[in-house]
Formats: structure tokens, sequence, C-alpha cells
């Protein structure tokens, strides 16, 4: 047994009965809500693509700057002594201890009318004059040494027999610097770059003090040096003659934006 299909015409089918189906307007009608479906797909794509890719930029050229921002070069020049004064000339000897002259009191002849408990008293009063003097030689001696040990020891050396060296090297000077400085914002959005000399004194004990800014750039930049450079853990502190001095050392900080 056949079952017949009984067939629905469709509105267009309805609309173009007595008409020609050849003619264009009825294939467009028959393809328009496939095209409809079509264009509409179309354009969630570009719409999405629009939004999307915008974004996707903005985020890689944030990743790029912050990329970038941390990679500072930390150069120790070798021809930074170039810049450097030449070496004072050594400290002058201490001068020496002034000695006061003392002069020993003779006793005069005793004579027959003199007492011998006169005379006793005449040799207490001596050996008392001498102590009294002797004392204050000493202390003028021992104030002129305070005074020259105290100089010796504010001073501070340029160039020394053995340079201070930071923990592990030049590299680790740089590795150190390049991960603690932050490149700053204002400097960034206003294209701002340069190399930043900052001096600073390593004393006796390693540590870092005085630091100041030997040739800067932008003040946003001076202060991040300066920041960077206060962080800095213990020296091995420099030596004149075997013996730890307090000595002046420069590095340069380059900041740079590609």
């Amino acid at each position: 047994m056949v079952i017949d299909k009984q067939f629905t015409p469709t509105f267009d089918d309805v609309v173009f009965e007595n008409r020609n189906q050849e003619y264009g307007a009825y294939q467009i009608r028959k393809k328009y809500n496939r095209v409809v479906l079509i264009s509409t797909l179309i354009g969630i794509v570009v719409l999405g693509l629009i939004v999307i890719v915008p974004y996707i930029r903005a985020s890689n050229q944030a990743k790029q700057k912050a990329r970038d921002a941390r990679e500072v070069i930390a150069e120790m020049a070798s021809n930074l002594q170039q810049d450097v004064p030449p070496p004072p000339p050594p400290p002058p000897p201490p001068p020496p201890a002034e000695q006061q002259a003392v002069v020993k009191y003779v006793a005069p002849v005793v004579v027959d009318s003199v007492k011998v408990e006169d005379q006793s008293k005449l040799m207490i009063s001596d050996e008392q004059v001498t102590a009294t003097v002797n004392k204050e030689v000493v202390e003028v001696v021992e104030q002129k040494q305070e005074e020259v040990q105290e100089k010796e020891e504010q001073q501070v050396f340029v160039v020394v027999e053995e340079m201070p060296e930071f923990p592990g090297g030049e590299l680790a000077l740089r590795t150190f610097i390049g991960k603690a400085i932050v490149y700053p914002t204002v400097a960034q959005e206003n294209g701002i770059q340069g190399k930043v000399f900052v001096t600073f004194v390593v004393n006796k004990d390693g540590s870092v003090s005085n630091a100041k800014i030997a040739r800067g750039v932008d003040a946003s930049l001076d202060a991040e040096a300066l920041r960077v450079v206060s962080t800095l853990p213990k020296w091995k502190p420099g030596k004149q003659r075997g013996v730890p001095v307090r000595v002046s050392y420069t590095v340069p900080i380059s900041f740079k934006l590609q």
C-alpha cells in the first residue's frame, strides 16, 4: 500500500503560483532565509573580531612594555675611571707629638743655715711639679692621637689597593639591580630613558651609605636609582695596606624603553 505524501505549498509557492517561477525574484525569495542566516553568522564573527582583536593587541603591548621596562642594563663601565678624578695623594703622616721641654729643678746647695726638713720639702715640691708637667704632656699627646685617628676613620678613598666587591661579583650586582628596578610609570608614558650614575660610600663593615646622584636624567629615574642602591646588601669592604677603609663607589644604571 503506497501512501501519497500531501504537498503543502509555501508562501512563495502561493505568491508565484500563476507567475513565471523561472524569474529571478522567485529564486531570491526562496533562498532568503538561508542568506539571512549566513549573513547573521558572518556579522557576529566580524563583530567578535572587532571586539577581541584590539583587546588581544593591547594585552600584548602591555606585556611587551612590562618586559622591556624590566630589561634594565646595569653596566659596570670599565671606562668610568676616565670620569673619576685622579686619586688624591696619600695623607701626610701625623705630625710628631709636641713634647714639652721639662727643666728639672736643681736644688740649691745646702749651706749650714738650711735645715734638713727644709731640704726635704724642696725635693717633694720638685717631684710634684715634674709629675704635673708630665701628666699634661701625656694628655696633649693622647688628644692629638685621637684627632688623627678620627680624621683617618672619616676619610673616604676613591681608589684603594683592594676595591670593594659586591657578593658574587659584577654579574650578581647587575642581576640584583635588574630584579629590584621598577620603571617609573611617568617615565614610561613620556618615553624618558637614559643612564643614571649613582655614587655611594662602602663603609668599613661593607654597608652602603651616602648615596647621591653623580649624573642624573630625570627626577623619577633618579629617585628609582637611589631607591635601588639603598637596598643593596653589605659588600666586601675595600682595603688599603690590608686595613678596611671607606671607599667611594659609582654605579651606572641604564633605563631603556624598546
